[in-house]
């Protein structure tokens, strides 16, 4: 790579890593350093491929895609290992603050499926298109959509009144 633009991605890296962590932090439920690691990933697999992004157009989208990637692949390979528990050791608190509100979010995503968590991060965190996310996970806008139906449905019915109950406060 050129000094040009080794230059050009470590401007690129400094700008969008805070944004590429807050996405990992959702997708990761909440997990800082599983957060740090898919950012830390992304930012390699970006470096690598950074002199072909004129072909690109959007390295930013591209980035983004990449960390859902690597989230996704994270789960695969986490899935044969660990098993999550039922419980939690210590749960939040009923304050009705901010970081209440948080953290009952971040554990109602964390009790979605990897995907359904990706589906509702690229669409509503993101904000992206239907379109744009089905190709960011590699499936059909149908199958978007129809997850995106499912996945707020569950997290609705997981949250139930709980969430009215915060917000309220």
């Amino acid at each position: 790579m050129r000094e040009g633009e080794t230059a050009a991605y470590l401007e690129f890296a400094a700008v969008r890593a805070s944004h590429l962590y807050r996405s990992a932090c959702l997708l990761a439920s909440g997990d800082t350093h599983l957060a740090e690691d898919l950012v830390q990933e992304t930012l390699g697999r970006m470096f690598v491929v950074w002199g072909r992004m004129a072909k690109v157009g959007n390295p930013a989208a591209y980035a983004q895609t990449v960390l859902v990637r690597a989230f996704l692949t994270h789960q695969r390979r986490r899935s044969s290992r660990e098993r999550p528990s039922a419980e939690l050791p210590d749960g939040p608190t009923r304050h009705g603050d901010d970081a209440t509100l948080r953290i009952t979010l971040l554990d109602a995503l964390g009790r979605l499926s990897p995907k359904d968590r990706a589906v509702l991060v690229l669409r509503y965190w993101e904000d992206r298109s239907i379109e744009e996310t089905a190709e960011a996970l590699r499936s059909t806008p149908g199958a978007i959509r129809t997850r995106t139906v499912r996945a707020l449905a569950r997290l609705r019915s997981d949250l139930g009144g709980s969430l009215a109950d915060l917000i309220a406060r």
